[in-house]
This record gives structure tokens, C-alpha cells and sequence, in this order.
């Protein structure tokens, strides 16, 4: 199969810049053939600003581009991943109008919300959901604190609801979770083309042994990581173990500070998958306190691969991921009192209760998140868009 793959990097990269290359491995392990079309937002840079929210609504530069590789390229289908903001959903109907399948697969709430995260002042905000016009997102500035930048944001998220882009111009809509799911239906997406598709992770890294005596943070350092929980949650009990923070982002100054005022906290910075993964497998537990709907929850799969249990919060796709009381346990998102409880029982446990929820752990990753399984999960996408853009296209000739 040919698969032409798109995807817009982010500056700072995250999971699903990760995702994006861990799908084109696999895809090409198992013999396809894939061509990779990529920006990145560092293209942005010195670029002019009225140009730039003009491609974020409707990119004509990229709607040619696309069409001119699919001449090119013949590809049996389309897969895009993150189009914000070079590429646009103008590249959907490029696809479309030469009669390639086309998938989107959506890692964030971008396409409802300018924020991308359903969250404002660290509470969930679903304001915009739904809405023909979203001017919450304007009167809050919910992207980076622009009101220009909100108002694109929210005039796009408006176009293609009138457009119903994801209606006509997408055959299969990929999410991570079940609450992705359920909020893109809120947000009027045709529910009968969103398929849960897991993520995974695309080598297996082996198991860890658990005995560091440690607690792990891993993710990017922002507001919606829950991180002023996890550092309340060390300030307020001085009974929880070593925290090692792995990773990087706008909330850096404060996890410094942290590290500062307390000697238990230590911030490593970023680490290279290899290392990062050992570090999680030498942890007794990993840590994701999340105050927002995460669609998936890498980390957590990253830890359950290296058998060691997660202390989550109770919202979006980590409390999917976590069977509380057999790979971890689950908390209140923002209650720091009852973080540090589940932490110090996954400190307590016994060598033989250890064991049981390492190795509960390592069969969640080992049945649901390799790459083998995420690799039967693509082809029935893949014959699932291919059906829905047959089927779209006997009933447009009918």
C-alpha cells in the first residue's frame, strides 16, 4: 500500500510529533510504501502575520502542494495527522477531489477549541464546543494570550463547522481515547467515522526492575500537566520519596524553584528516550496529575512497557489507560492531598504486591500498546477509510 502521511511539526515537540514518526516506522517495517510531507512551525518564523492566519484558515499554497505530490505519488490513501496551522483542511479536499481516502487522525481538541486543550485557568473549559461562533475563545485569548491569534483560531474552528469539512471531505477520523471520542461528537463531528484507535509504542523497551525508591514525572512542563499539584503535593508531605521531573516547557522556572526549596525534587531536564525510559523502569511509580481531558497519555503507556504502575489523575484517557488497584492508582485532578496518598501507597507495597502490579502493568502494554498491535489497529483503519470513500463516492455518482 502506498500511504501518503502529513503531519505539522510543533516547535517544541511533543507526543504527536512521536506519534506521527512512530506510525511511519511501522508502516514502512511492515512494507509499505509511505511518503512523508511535513512543516514545521519554525517556518513561521519571519514570516507575515496576515499571511500565516490566511494559510490557518485555508491554505491555497498547501492545497496545491498536496495535489501535486498525490499526481505524483498515486498514494492508495492519505493519513494526516496534526494540520495546524501550514498545512490547513484546505490539504483534505485536495485528497478528496482526486479521489484519495482521506484519514485525519486528531491528538488534541484544536478543532473545537483554540486552545487545543478544553482548559482555562487550570479548570476543563468546554465553552466553545459546539458552538457556531466561538467568541469565548476571543474574549479569553485562549490561544497563547492573542486576541489576533484566538480570533483565527476561532474563525477557522467556524469555517469548517460550516463547511462540515470533517463531514465531507475526511472518510475516517482517528482518536486515542474514548473521551477524544465523545468530545469531537460534541463538537458536531460525524460520530459514525471516529474510530478509537490506541496509541503505542513502537519498540519494546523491556522490563524495569522498580527498585529506585523513587517516584517519576515525565511530560512536557505546563499548566495542563498538573504540575502545581505535583509540587503542592511534595510542599505539603514531607513523608513522599525522591521525585525525578523529566522534561522541559513554560513551567521550567517554577520546577526550579521547586527543586530549590526541596532537596527530594530533582529536575533531570530533558532526557533522551533511552535514558528517560530506564529511569522510568528503576521508578516505583510514575506520576501523571493532568487537570485536562488527555486524549491519550503516552507516559503512561512508556511506563506500563517498562512494568512500572502509574499514579493518575481521574480524567480524559489516563483513567481509561489506569485499572485502579492492578496497575495503578487513580486521584482527584488538582487535589494534592490525595496524590500524595496514592503515592505513598505505591511506595508501601510489598515485594510480592510490587510484583503483582509491575507485572499487571507490563500485560497492559504487552496486549494493548506494542507496535505489532498498533500495526493490526492501522490496516483496519486503513480498509475502513478506503470502504467509507467507495461508498461516498457510489452515492456521489448515483
Amino acid at each position: 500500500m502506498k500511504i501518503l502521511a502529513l503531519h505539522n511539526y510543533y516547535q517544541q515537540r511533543g507526543g504527536e510529533d512521536q506519534c506521527f514518526e512512530d506510525t511511519i516506522r511501522v508502516l514502512k517495517a511492515h512494507g509499505h510504501e509511505v511518503r512523508e510531507q511535513t512543516m514545521h512551525n519554525d517556518q513561521i518564523k519571519g514570516a507575515k502575520k496576515v499571511k500565516v492566519a490566511l494559510d490557518t484558515l485555508w491554505s491555497r499554497t498547501s492545497y496545491r502542494l498536496i495535489g501535486q505530490v498525490i499526481q505524483d505519488f498515486k498514494p492508495d490513501l492519505m493519513h494526516a495527522m496534526n494540520t495546524f496551522p501550514l498545512f490547513s483542511p484546505s490539504v483534505f479536499y485536495a485528497a478528496k477531489k482526486l479521489g484519495v481516502p482521506v484519514i485525519h487522525e486528531i491528538q488534541n481538541y484544536r478543532t473545537s477549541c483554540a486552545g487545543a486543550y478544553l482548559l482555562r485557568d487550570g479548570n476543563v473549559c468546554e465553552k466553545c464546543i459546539g458552538a457556531a461562533f466561538p467568541i469565548a475563545a476571543i474574549q479569553h485569548r485562549c490561544y497563547r494570550g492573542s486576541r489576533l491569534g484566538s480570533a483565527i483560531l476561532a474563525t477557522t474552528i467556524a469555517l469548517h463547522r460550516w463547511k462540515r469539512t470533517w463531514h465531507n471531505a475526511v472518510d475516517l477520523i482517528l482518536c486515542p481515547s474514548k473521551i477524544s471520542k465523545q468530545k469531537l461528537i460534541e463538537s458536531g463531528m460525524p460520530g459514525e467515522k471516529i474510530t478509537v484507535k490506541l496509541n503505542s509504542l513502537d519498540f519494546d523497551p523491556g522490563m524495569g526492575r522498580g527498585t529506585g525508591g523513587f517516584a517519576v514525572f515525565v511530560g512536557r512542563l505546563s499548566p495542563e500537566k498538573g504540575l502545581d499539584t505535583l509540587v503542592d503535593a511534595w510542599k505539603t508531605d514531607s513523608a513522599l520519596p525522591i521525585l525525578k521531573i523529566i522534561g522541559d516547557g513554560p513551567l521550567a522556572t517554577m520546577v526550579q524553584a521547586a527543586q530549590a526549596a526541596d532537596t527530594r525534587i530533582q529536575w533531570l531536564g530533558r532526557k533522551p528516550i533511552p535514558e528517560l525510559l530506564e529511569i522510568v523502569g528503576q521508578a516505583n511509580c510514575l506520576v501523571m496529575p493532568s487537570v485536562w481531558y488527555e486524549t491519550f497519555g503516552r507516559t503512561t503507556v512508556e511506563a506500563f512497557a517498562k512494568g512500572t504502575p502509574v499514579v493518575g489523575s481521574r480524567i480524559g484517557g489516563t483513567a481509561e489507560i489506569i485499572d485502579e488497584g492492578k496497575n495503578g492508582w487513580l486521584f482527584t485532578p488538582g487535589n494534592a492531598q490525595e496524590l500524595a496518598s496514592k503515592v505513598k501507597m505505591a511506595m508501601n507495597l510489598s515485594l510480592v504486591e510490587a510484583s503483582s502490579y509491575r507485572d499487571a502493568a507490563r500485560k497492559s502494554y504487552l496486549q494493548n500498546y506494542t507496535s505489532e498491535v498498533n500495526y493490526r489497529r492501522l490496516v483496519e483503519c486503513y480498509q475502513k477509510a478506503m470502504a467509507n470513500s467507495a461508498r461516498s463516492e457510489t452515492a456521489s455518482n448515483a
